[in-house]
């Protein structure tokens, strides 16, 4: 008989303990007689006046059986809060791209080492027995797009970043025997380009 008494004590305390836990758990406490505001806020670690507030009590008198939430209440946020937010990332101006200069901009003033007025002819790799390879070893027929000159390395040093108006910034990359003095060969990928450009007589700014 003591063994049944014991066991039901037992499980009567699991199951106490099981509602207390599952009252925990969803933030509510369920009053029982003897409780008071003081008792339940201080088991809860909050104060009375967040449990009247949390619960809309106007006054400290509980009932037994009475729900109270113990924990303060999940903040929602409005729809028009929501709306207005979406409304000021709509109105917000969109960043302006940084522009970039492109190869056949003039340079400015500050970027020019020396200038030169020179004759320029042009050339192209397509022709018969033509490499197509520079000679500080730039493939221009896998390369067609890049802008190179042939110069006279006494006057223009080779890997010179050179300026030729109409032409655009080259690499000055390749010399060759007809090429003496102030004289250059632009490069163009096709020959009736090459054909096109014929000689001119340009001045050109060696940048730094």
């Amino acid at each position: 008989m003591k063994k049944l008494l014991v066991t039901l004590v037992v499980a009567l305390s699991i199951a106490l303990g099981t509602a207390n836990f599952a009252s925990a758990a969803s933030n509510t406490y369920t009053v029982k007689s003897g409780d008071t505001l003081y008792r339940i806020a201080k088991s809860n670690k909050t104060s009375v006046k967040n449990l009247k507030s949390w619960n809309n009590l106007k006054s400290d008198t509980i009932y037994p059986k009475q729900k109270l939430k113990v924990t303060a209440p999940a903040k929602k946020t409005s729809a028009g809060a929501k709306k207005t937010t979406a409304s000021a990332k709509a109105k917000a101006p969109a960043k302006k791209a940084t522009p970039v200069k492109a190869a056949s901009q003039k340079p400015s003033r500050n970027q020019v080492k020396k200038t030169l007025t020179v004759s320029a002819s042009a050339f192209t790799a397509s022709c018969k027995g033509c490499s197509g390879i520079t000679y500080t070893g730039i493939n221009l027929k896998k390369n067609p797009h890049m802008k190179v000159i042939s110069v006279d390395p006494k006057v223009i040093p080779l890997g010179s970043k050179v300026y030729v108006p109409g032409y655009g910034t080259a690499i000055a990359a390749d010399k060759g025997s007809a090429i003496k003095g102030n004289r250059i060969d632009v490069f163009m990928p096709k020959y009736n380009d090459a054909i096109k450009w014929g000689r001119k007589t340009v001045t050109v700014q060696i940048l730094k």
